[in-house]
């Protein structure tokens, strides 16, 4: 469906996945949020969560024709909100991603006078995987990005165009793209986090994960996302650990719930998705933090959980 601007959680877990009975509610996966819209399949993040999407992507392949040149192609973008292990430790693992006929598409941004390709040649493969980068079979493309980066799907292309705000015109999109910009956060160690707004149709949302607020908000997340229909937005901790006098939480680059929620007050935004789960936090531990904010028109994200902006 081209008018489609549908939300599919697939890995919801911070820092590493947790593969245990007590975690099968919420989900056990790291961070990766599918997002089909206007057309074209978006996935945010890698995390162990892009397996199981990469698996389904694999079935809808071979059951689209009988052989090789009759099935359709996977075509889709992966964008990184930074290159922390929990956020790329799928993408090996990506299987879609070892068919010659798929075309990919990997962006994001790393530090001064790196590339986003070396840098993760050398975390996920090389030495810690039995293909190097280079060896993967898709035509793969990898793009860098900046804050004045405009990511802009058109309606017929497979590869995202990435334009400079400077260079950017009246002509380059129109209403049926899909039009994506990013926020750079530096609240979250070692060299920030990409943030997400994707706009399409009138409906916006905005992807904000490791990010740790600040005292009165964050007052350049407000301005970038403000009315925004979505927030999904950390919340790794509970007010309790994230101030705890034995291993206080502050400084680590995640949110409490509080934080979250005082985000998408200032922001203004429709609805809130709390993400980015602690891994110590078991489907009791959640639970309980789902009652507690019960009333505060938010949702718990959970693997398998879709959401609809149109």
């Amino acid at each position: 469906m081209t008018d489609e601007f549908r939300i599919k959680f697939r890995g919801v877990r911070g820092s590493y996945p947790v593969p245990d009975k007590d975690f099968l509610k919420y989900g056990g996966n790291t961070s990766c949020v599918e997002v089909n819209v206007g057309g074209h399949l978006i996935i945010l993040d890698a995390g162990t969560g892009l397996i199981s999407l990469g698996n389904e992507l694999m079935q809808r392949y071979i059951e689209s024709g009988t052989t090789i040149t009759d099935r359709t192609p996977v075509k889709c973008s992966i964008l990184l909100s930074h290159i922390h292990l929990d956020h790329i430790q799928g993408f090996p693992f990506f299987r879609p991603s070892h068919l010659a006929s798929t075309k990919m598409s990997l962006l994001g941004g790393v530090g001064y006078n790196e590339t986003l390709e070396n840098e993760l040649s050398k975390l996920l493969f090389t030495k810690s995987f039995p293909l190097d980068l280079g060896d993967i079979a898709a035509d793969l493309r990898i793009m860098d990005l900046n804050e004045t980066s405009y990511i802009i799907f058109k309606k017929y292309e497979d590869i995202p165009r990435v334009i400079r705000v400077n260079d950017l015109k009246d002509t380059d999109y129109n209403e049926d793209d899909v039009v994506i910009t990013c926020y750079k956060s530096y609240a979250h160690p070692q060299n920030g986090v990409f943030i997400y707004k994707i706009s399409y149709k009138g409906k916006t949302m905005v992807y904000a994960t490791d990010k740790e607020s600040y005292s009165g908000g964050d007052k350049k997340l407000v301005k970038f996302a403000k009315g925004c229909d979505l927030i999904i937005h950390d919340a790794q901790y509970s007010t309790e650990d994230y101030l705890s006098i034995y291993v206080p939480k502050q400084g680590f680059g995640h949110s409490t719930f509080e934080m979250a929620l005082d985000c998408k007050n200032q922001i203004e935004a429709k609805k809130i998705v709390f993400f980015h789960y602690d891994p110590g936090y078991n489907d009791e531990k959640l639970d309980m933090l789902a009652e507690e904010y019960a009333d505060e028109n938010a949702i718990m994200a959970k693997e398998g959980l879709e959401i609809s902006l149109l």
